[in-house]
């Protein structure tokens, strides 16, 4: 199943610029507006609800001010959840991003939600390895592919270690922008729908990894969606597809992401999914990550 219409979000309460973070995320920028957080709070706000408004069974956790946990807002990337009841844990790149795994966030996952096992990759920090969730794995879970670049956040260890845990296979290539600085995580640049796959195969500067990438996608039927460097620069390729409690589909992008896509873009996407794009410009621009980043999808 290769969408869901429940998913967990964190209200943040500390949010802001990281600096740990921002030493390999090229998306990252500090504005210099006052009241980054409440800011972010009004924009988390409405994106809750327009997804409620739609049909999307939106489970809301508030962060605590202790420990600062400033990306709390991107909880996909320390967790994920998975058909048959398992919860997996991620290894994180930078020390405050680890205090993310808070005891009562994981407490109320393993309550609410049907919880058979847990997956702790967590290990992996000890020798300074990681995997972020599915940030630095855009997961094609109808055909059990990980798609994923390779990024000091993204290791293949960890990685192999995921795929025999839950049964995958993996493509792992390199990705940049157009400074060719290496993509952070790969749902940056990439987004796996029910029937399309929208990816920057520009960022792809190897010929055999872009071919072979491109066989993956006709291999699994799907319509491959290109997009540029620069519209990926503007988050367009940080989408998610959700379905509402009506079985609709629904494309996840944001208000900035959707301003750069050509009509062409919006009509094939449009054939597959209804498009719901909330505006989250100051998280994006202070934390580097967009919609995708701020939804943690719940499978079991």
């Amino acid at each position: 199943m290769q969408t869901t219409s429940k998913v967990l979000m964190i209200r943040p309460a500390n949010f802001g610029y990281n600096p740990e973070t921002a030493v390999n995320n090229a998306f990252q920028k500090q504005s210099n507006e006052d009241g980054t957080n409440g800011i972010a709070v009004q924009e988390f706000d409405s994106y809750v609800q327009l997804l409620r408004q739609n049909g999307v069974n939106v489970h809301v956790l508030q962060d605590k001010p202790e420990p600062h946990t400033p990306d709390s807002i991107f909880p996909n990337n320390w967790f994920s959840t998975h058909e048959g009841g398992t919860l997996v844990l991620y290894p994180m790149f930078a020390g405050n991003r680890r205090l993310e795994r808070k005891p009562e966030v994981i407490e109320y996952i393993k309550k609410e939600f049907d919880v058979k096992r847990v997956v702790d990759l967590t290990k992996w920090e000890a020798e300074s390895l990681f995997l972020e969730g599915t940030g630095s794995m855009v997961l094609d879970r109808d055909s059990n592919l990980v798609y994923a670049c390779a990024s000091p956040r993204t290791d293949e260890s960890v990685l192999e270690e995921f795929c025999e845990e839950m049964d995958y296979d993996y493509f792992l290539f390199s990705a940049s922008d157009e400074n060719d600085q290496p993509i952070y995580h790969t749902n940056v640049m990439m987004c796996v729908g029910s029937k399309f796959v929208l990816a920057c195969i520009d960022a792809i500067k190897d010929i055999n990894e872009r071919e072979n990438f491109i066989g993956l996608v006709e291999d699994d039927d799907k319509e491959l969606i290109e997009i540029s460097l620069e519209q990926m620069g503007h988050f367009a390729g940080n989408m998610l597809e959700l379905k509402n409690d009506k079985g609709e589909s629904l494309l996840i992008m944001s208000a900035r992401a959707r301003m750069v896509l050509d009509d062409s873009q919006i009509a094939r996407l449009s054939s597959y999914c209804r498009i719901l794009a909330p505006d989250v410009s100051t998280i994006e621009t202070n934390g580097g990550g967009s919609v995708r980043c701020m939804i943690a999808e719940i499978f079991i």
